[in-house]
């Protein structure tokens, strides 16, 4: 009980209150092999000075993306992040990281929340978004909810390389999902959606329209996930699809070791009232002066209980601001060249290893990201990079095959260090 502010007493109380005896009956769902059993190794007691100086040591064994070449992407990317988004978010105005549930009075976030999903809606190429939601992988579980509720199917088909986090998720709250690489074979009547990333987990853009015309065939919904929102500003926008989600992480949010980050959501409009999440609108107020509101409330859990579409009671409204912010600072314009930037980095490092011997550049096409062949294991190269103040990449599940990702944070130095470090690894 020492680092917990609660007396016997007052546990004893809440207990009562709630009707239980210990407060190990709050945990009886809980499966037994996700809870701890052994006593958790704490000293009974530690001056302050003692636990600050006991953190430092142990924050200090972090190696972050800023202490050297980092090529590790994944879902989660090393972009910059102009200071002039960190000083205009900690404005005492927006310095809140939920929707108001008295949203009217609010109106400079209300306004903020408008112009994210007018952004979020040029991006996608679909007609209308969302106020955003937690982060890109529930995105994608809404989604597919969505899917299944529209077309009043039940099945659900991811179609190629999905980020294996995603998957997770998304069997968590579907439990009908099949994975299939051969399209061609599919032609069940209960299919609600097929499921593509693009770029791919494996940093592949997709062909959105032999899907659309596959969707077209079966009746089915397309929705397409992006993980790396940059790569909407050289790549097609996805207007092909039904539903577009995913990841805006980065754009104006730091990789924060994983978290919080900004899942955003569009779709066509006629599915506008299936739409999950918090929507803001434009009116005019008492005077006829322009305004802002969250709509189509009818459709929420605070009205409509059980039947609600959506049971999202909030958003990342902080995360969400942070990304419009640096939008607004970019432009259009600037959005397209960051953009460049980074398949030209990209380039110049795909380049620069398949000079390497016995290094093969796997992807014909992509992005900001793409996977190589090692001769050693992918893992044991990523630690012993590691140990040289290298963050190689991401080891996939094929031992040999390592995911690499250049954004503009990566200097010619960057590359040269590492394939300088990689060819002497693979041919010791």
């Amino acid at each position: 009980m020492r680092y917990l502010p609660q007396t016997k007493k007052a546990h004893q109380e809440m207990l009562d209150a709630i009707g239980i005896g210990t407060v190990d009956e709050l945990y009886k769902d809980v499966p037994q092999s996700a809870l701890k059993t052994a006593k958790i190794d704490l000293p009974d007691h530690a001056s302050e000075l003692e636990v600050e100086r006991h953190m430092s040591v142990m924050a200090s064994k972090n190696h972050a993306a800023t202490q050297g070449p980092f090529f590790l992407g994944a879902g989660s990317y090393y972009h910059h992040v102009p200071a002039t988004v960190d000083y205009i978010i900690q404005r005492s105005e927006f310095l809140t990281a939920y929707t108001p549930y008295q949203p009217e009075i609010a109106q400079g976030t209300l306004q903020m929340i408008f112009e994210y999903q007018t952004m979020i809606a040029q991006l996608t190429g679909q007609d209308v978004a969302n106020a955003s939601l937690y982060d890109g992988a529930t995105s994608l579980a809404e989604a597919a909810l969505m899917a299944m509720r529209v077309t009043k199917k039940d099945r659900v088909l991811v179609a190629n390389d999905l980020h294996p986090h995603y998957e997770q998720v998304l069997k968590t709250y579907v439990p009908h999902l099949e994975v299939e690489a051969d399209h061609t074979s599919i032609s069940d009547e209960s299919l609600a959606c097929v499921i593509i990333q693009s770029p791919s987990f494996t940093g592949k853009p997709e062909d959105y329209q032999k899907w659309r015309d596959f969707c077209d065939e079966t009746d089915a919904l397309l929705i397409v996930v992006i993980n790396e929102i940059i790569s909407l500003g050289l790549l097609p926008a996805p207007e092909l699809a039904d539903i577009v989600c995913g990841e805006a992480q980065s754009i104006g949010l730091p990789m924060s070791f994983g978290g919080p980050h900004l899942g955003f959501f569009a779709s066509r409009e006629k599915y506008l009232r299936q739409l999950p999440g918090r929507l803001c609108g434009e009116t005019t107020d008492a005077d006829g002066k322009r305004s802002f509101v969250l709509t189509l409330s009818t459709r929420e859990q605070h009205i409509r209980r059980e039947k609600a579409t959506s049971n999202i009671c909030t958003n990342q409204g902080l995360c969400a601001l942070a990304f419009t912010v640096h939008m607004a600072l970019l432009g259009e314009d600037g959005f397209k060249s960051l953009a460049k930037i980074n398949h030209e980095r990209a380039c110049k490092l795909a380049d620069s290893l398949s000079e390497i011997e016995n290094v093969n550049v796997l992807n014909d096409h992509f992005f900001n990201e793409f996977v190589i062949k090692l001769p050693k294991p992918a893992k044991e190269v990523v630690k012993e990079m590691t140990k040289k103040g290298i963050i190689a990449g991401y080891a996939l599940e094929n031992s040999h095959h390592l995911l690499v990702t250049a954004t503009e944070m990566t200097s010619d130095e960057d590359i040269n260090n590492f394939c300088t470090v990689l060819e002497e690894l693979i041919n010791d």
